[in-house]
């Protein structure tokens, strides 16, 4: 039985020819291609694993520039925060010897009062308003103006310390973030592709919100320092003034003290020499009227005597006057006997006259001497016034206990130093 054979294509050799040519054509086209990818592709490849590395050192390098960078400004703001302090530190302290000085003021304040309100018991003629009562009024003036520019300072100063504060709290805030910003960029240099942390991350390209320039960077932490340093140079000017404020002040108050003190010594002087005058004064007044009282007793003593005289030539002029008609002559003894009425008379008007006259200087004595007295009486409390204030007085060249004197002073310290040493 015969196989039935399915008709199939028949080509010609020429077919057969250009089909073979073909296939090697194309394989050897394909090959080219192939061998031109393949060496595209090789310098491809180390093109880009050259760029890749280049560009991982370029990064590395930029990388290092900047942490250098950050370092740098956080060198200088780290030594600006150190000035700060020191200086927020100094201001301070001329703040509080600004306030101890202000708080010293009161003494002077109190003594110089104390003075005026003593000296108000000054009696009668002794209450003058002289030299010794204008400089203490111009030392309550000199002190209330010592108080008013200490207080100035010391307002001036919180107010530089609230400036200082805030420029120290900008420098704190920038050097955390710089130090937060220089912990990242190192972690950032130290990784390398063999990493574990290392990992595709969503959307890296985009650009965060807030992104300054490394200009606008720079000129932020510029900003911030030069803040700083103006301030500093500002609490630096107010310290010398408030030292200088301390110092004038401290002159303008001794140089008052000395101005009041001279007048109350040459006060206290001038009453001194007035009391010992009247002292004196007084002394002789009291001797003077003893000497008149001594007088009076005398003229009285003679007033008293001439009585019984006036009494014996008037009992003879009137016994004379009985005798008989012709016998009733007006001889000499008559003439004797009435000279000497009138004699003793007038020697009695005279006595009585000095001794009113003396009464009359003697009541002018005991009043003067009342009025010495009286004015001695001023003069001695008006030194005892005066004496008092100058002891009062003492208090102001006595040197204040500073802060440290005063707690040591209050803790027993310096007792227990003592029993030690003992």
């Amino acid at each position: 039985m015969a196989t039935q054979v399915k008709p199939s294509t028949r080509f010609a050799p020429s077919d057969w020819f250009t089909s073979n040519y073909t296939i090697s054509t194309n394989a050897e086209r394909q090959r080219d291609a192939s061998h031109q990818i393949r060496q595209e592709s090789r310098f491809l490849r180390n093109e880009t694993d050259n760029k890749t590395k280049w560009d991982q050192h370029d990064n590395n390098t930029r990388l290092s520039d900047r942490v250098d960078d950050i370092r740098k400004w956080k060198e200088i703001l780290e030594k600006c925060l150190a000035d700060l302090d020191r200086e927020i530190a100094n201001l301070s302290e001329s703040k509080d010897q600004t306030e101890l000085a202000l708080e010293a003021k009161n003494v002077p304040s109190d003594v110089a009062i104390e003075c005026l309100t003593s000296r108000e018991g000054r009696q009668s003629i002794d209450l003058v308003a002289d030299e010794v009562e204008a400089q203490l009024h111009k030392e309550v003036e000199v002190i209330e103006g010592c108080k008013k520019q200490l207080q100035q300072k010391c307002s001036e100063a919180f107010e530089q310390l609230c400036l200082l504060q805030e420029a120290r709290q900008q420098i704190i805030m920038d050097l955390q973030d710089k130090n937060i910003a220089l912990g990242i960029d190192v972690d950032q240099y130290n990784l390398t592709e063999r990493s574990p942390l290392i990992s595709y991350k969503p959307d890296s390209l985009r650009v965060p919100k807030g992104s300054v320039t490394p200009q606008n960077w720079e000129d932020f932490s510029r900003y911030n320092k030069e803040r700083a340093d103006a301030e500093m140079n500002a609490s630096t000017r107010l310290r010398e003034a408030i030292h200088h404020t301390l110092q004038q002040t401290a002159n303008d108050l001794e140089a008052q003290r000395l101005a009041t003190e001279y007048a109350y010594r040459k006060r206290i002087h001038e009453t001194e020499r007035a009391k010992g005058e009247l002292e004196w004064q007084k002394q002789n007044t009291e001797e003077e009227i003893a000497t008149l009282e001594d007088d009076i007793r005398g003229i009285e003593q003679s007033i008293r005597d001439k009585i019984n005289p006036t009494k014996l030539a008037q009992t003879r002029l009137e016994n004379r006057t009985y005798r008989p008609n012709v016998e009733l002559c007006r001889d000499h003894v008559q003439y004797g006997l009435t000279d000497e009425v009138k004699q003793l008379d007038a020697t009695r008007k005279g006595l009585e006259e000095k001794l009113r006259q003396a009464k009359h200087a003697l009541d002018g004595l005991e009043n003067n001497l009342h009025r010495i007295n009286e004015d001695l009486g001023f003069k001695i409390n008006s030194l005892m016034l005066d004496n008092r204030c100058m002891d009062t007085r003492k208090k102001l060249t006595i040197r204040p206990l500073s802060s440290s004197d005063r707690n040591v002073s209050l803790t027993g310290i310096q007792r227990e130093r003592s029993q030690m040493l003992a």
